[in-house]
């Protein structure tokens, strides 16, 4: 397999794996890890197909490992379970600041809003 053939691959299992699984960790970890709304801002950019794909790829990279269960600092321990998530979400961000638009942080601060308030429609993202 070509080394193209594998980073296409890779960014496919990474998005694939953030669209399943993104809203749900999103909604458990809310005013739980200060970065939330980062992390969300960031999904919003990874998935504007007007990011540029080297952006995409990293934002998807670093939100794949967010939402995985199984990392080096499990999430359930209490006080460290999210500093691994929120080193590699750090290192993401700041490779992807000039990308993330005042509109993803804008769509961001709305589905926290929404969630925030306890919707019936929790988990999914509101209509750009």
């Amino acid at each position: 397999m070509s080394e193209y053939a594998a980073d296409t691959a890779q960014f496919a299992r990474n998005e694939a794996t953030v669209r399943r699984g993104f809203w749900e960790k999103a909604r458990r970890t809310l005013g739980r890890v200060p970065f939330t709304e980062d992390a969300v801002a960031a999904f919003y950019c990874a998935t504007d197909s007007a990011t540029p794909l080297a952006i995409r790829a990293t934002l998807l990279g670093a939100l794949a490992y967010f939402v995985l269960p199984f990392d080096v600092v499990p999430d359930f321990l209490l006080g460290l379970g999210f500093t691994d998530d929120a080193a590699v979400l750090v290192a993401a961000f700041t490779a992807a600041r000039m990308h993330i638009s005042d509109s993803h942080r804008r769509q961001a601060r709305a589905w926290l809003l929404k969630n925030q308030a306890g919707s019936t429609e929790m988990g999914q993202p509101p209509a750009p």
